[in-house]
């Protein structure tokens, strides 16, 4: 309850900082991500982890401050992650994932491009990314986090005002999974593409 009202407080308190002249954008967004776990711990030579496919989509909203391109971005998304963790020794392997409602939130560069107009605008983010879990197909052995923070930095161009494409790198700052007694855990590793259509 606490990290929720963290969050809120905090998106709250990011928005209210925007200046009231703002350009405000709101709409769909949807993606994939590549996603593994860095596994630590006294058993992590004895497991590899591998990359996993997956989805993410929901809404995205976006407050621009006009002539010097910065502002915020912060969206509500339905995100997989997980990794296939696989024994070294039998071979034998297993996909696990984690499904979470993330907000991620964004400190936002847009680059004033004047040859193309509105066509093509490219830009930078960063901010930290609040994962809630709403399932999971762990075993009863691993004991997987109810919270994720993470860190995201990516890159992205805007096309026709409306467009935004986007790739980024994420990586989760605490124990997404742990497995007897810390004997083996796991931290969030994943790259995500993304198209968002804004009003």
């Amino acid at each position: 309850m606490k990290k929720s009202i963290f969050c809120v407080a905090l998106v709250a308190a990011m928005f209210l900082a925007i200046p009231a002249n703002a350009q405000f954008k709101f709409g769909p967004k949807v993606g994939m991500n590549i996603s593994t776990l860095s596994l630590g711990g006294d058993l992590s030579k004895t497991f590899k982890s591998e990359n996993i496919t997956s989805f993410t989509g929901g809404l995205m909203a976006e407050f621009m401050v006009p002539v010097i391109g910065v502002g915020l971005d912060a969206s509500v998304m339905y995100t997989r992650k997980g990794s296939t963790l696989k024994e070294v020794t039998t071979g034998a392997s297993k996909n696990q994932h984690t499904d979470y409602v993330e907000i991620p939130i964004n400190l936002k560069y847009k680059f004033s491009l004047p040859v193309v107009g509105s066509v093509l605008a490219p830009f930078v983010y960063a901010g930290p990314s609040f994962g809630f879990k709403v399932g999971d197909n762990f075993e009863d052995q691993y004991k997987d986090k109810s919270f994720e923070t993470a860190i995201n930095v990516g890159i992205g161009v805007e096309l026709f005002n409306h467009l935004q494409i986007a790739g980024q790198y994420g990586w989760g700052l605490g124990k997404t999974m742990e497995l007897l007694n810390t004997a083996l855990n796991g931290k969030s590793r994943a790259w995500t593409i993304t198209a968002a259509y804004l009003f």
